[in-house]
């Protein structure tokens, strides 16, 4: 063993030093390490978790891109078709992408017995992502889009609630026609409710079949208003988007998710930034607080000190003997703080006691993105940063005369 490691662990364990007046500034530190590392871990989680889960939610519903005319693109309903096919993007030979779905839009009015409600049809094709919108089916299913017409529909439970629908009910809807005064009416039945948790979609939005609107457009069945493309890696959009928007005819348009939904993906952006300022604030309070811990550590040790200079050690090693112990409870610090800190990041992803509004937050619970890749860094980052704001209060040790400490008072 070297010496410095030895001399350390003695410290570390001599029941003196853990009777001393130290101790309970000893004890502080280790506990705000374990505070601030719970602090960034559930930071880093929560911010992530909230960006992915909220992602997820506004692509399951219009996919990552979007192709579509300049003049579709300016409003709720598809007014002139695509025209461009699926297989013309798999000439294109784009990478990343996964899938692709044709839809359209159409603005209606759905009227009931007793109320009212503006609403917009999403026509949906035999090639609808079914998988990925599953998970939000509270009931009933989405309808199954087959060569043959379907007046089955899926709304969502706001809309259910409102307009006091359930499984098996029929509405009228009544669409706006630019050919004639005289609206295009539609009779629907309900088989399934969702609901995304993202009020502003809920509020609007209904799931049927796509030759509803392509009748009452006067398209035929290979023309639709939108293409819808799923992409394997979020990060890669706006690459895509650009490859796609030079290798399309200059009367389409393709956006991206990010720049359909500004608003939402601006706000989601802070949480990066919120992360940043918690992790620095705690990493300054943690090693403040060993600073603290470890200076009047020194000055404790101070005849110990003396004895070490007169022995002929350097300062070198004693400083490093007293980084090993500012080592040693950092390390005890993290150890407590992944113990607790993991349990309740997988306490609330499986059992999901903490609630959220999702009117404010678009998720019902608070989503966690547990990553241990992440929290690895996050250790080491940390040992690292209060490992280096350690080595300022050593320069002390020099200060420190061995004659003067080894004074008999």
């Amino acid at each position: 063993m070297k010496f410095e490691s030895f001399v350390a662990s003695k410290i570390i364990r001599s029941n003196p030093y853990k009777n001393t007046i130290s101790a309970p500034i000893i004890k502080i530190s280790i506990l705000s390490v374990i505070i601030g590392f719970l602090m960034m871990l559930v930071a880093i989680s929560t911010g992530k978790g909230l960006q992915n889960a909220i992602k997820n939610k506004v692509s399951s519903f219009f996919g990552h891109i979007s192709v579509t005319n300049f003049q579709n693109s300016k409003s709720e309903s598809s007014i002139d078709p695509v025209k461009i096919s699926e297989s013309d993007f798999e000439v294109l030979g784009i990478k990343n992408v996964n899938h692709i779905q044709s839809v359209a839009y159409k603005t209606g009015l759905i009227t009931t017995d007793l109320t009212f409600e503006g609403a917009i049809l999403k026509g949906i094709n035999k090639d609808f992502n079914y998988k990925i919108f599953s998970d939000y089916m509270k009931s009933g299913k989405i309808p199954l889009i087959t060569d043959s017409l379907t007046n089955k529909v899926a709304i969502s439970k706001y809309l259910s609630n409102r307009l006091n629908l359930d499984i098996g009910n029929k509405f009228k809807t009544s669409f706006f026609n630019s050919n004639s005064k005289i609206p295009n009416e539609r009779n629907f039945e309900v088989v399934g409710i969702f609901e995304s948790g993202i009020s502003d979609f809920d509020k609007l939005y209904f799931f049927g079949d796509i030759k509803h609107i392509q009748k009452m457009n006067n398209w035929n069945q290979s023309e639709y208003g939108n293409l819808e493309l799923f992409i394997n890696d979020f990060d890669e959009i706006d690459v895509v988007a650009d490859q796609l928007y030079l290798n399309t005819p200059s009367n389409l348009d393709v956006i991206g998710i990010s720049e359909k939904f500004p608003e939402i993906f601006n706000w989601i952006k802070l949480f990066d930034m919120n992360i940043i300022l918690i992790i620095i604030v705690m990493i300054l309070v943690s090693g403040g607080n060993m600073i603290t811990a470890l200076i009047v550590t020194i000055l404790e040790k101070s005849q110990l000190i003396g004895v070490l200079r007169v022995l002929g050690a350097r300062i070198k090693s004693i400083r490093i003997i007293f980084l090993s112990n500012g080592l040693y409870l950092i390390t005890v610090g993290l150890l407590f703080g992944n113990i607790i800190g993991i349990s309740l990041l997988y306490i609330q992803k499986y059992f999901a006691p903490i609630k959220l509004d999702p009117e404010t937050y678009y998720v019902s619970t608070l989503p966690m993105e547990i990553n241990l890749i992440t929290i690895l860094f996050l250790n080491f980052g940390i040992l690292f940063f209060c490992l280096l704001m350690l080595i300022i209060p050593t320069a002390i040790i020099e200060r420190i005369s061995p004659t003067d400490s080894l004074k008999i008072n």
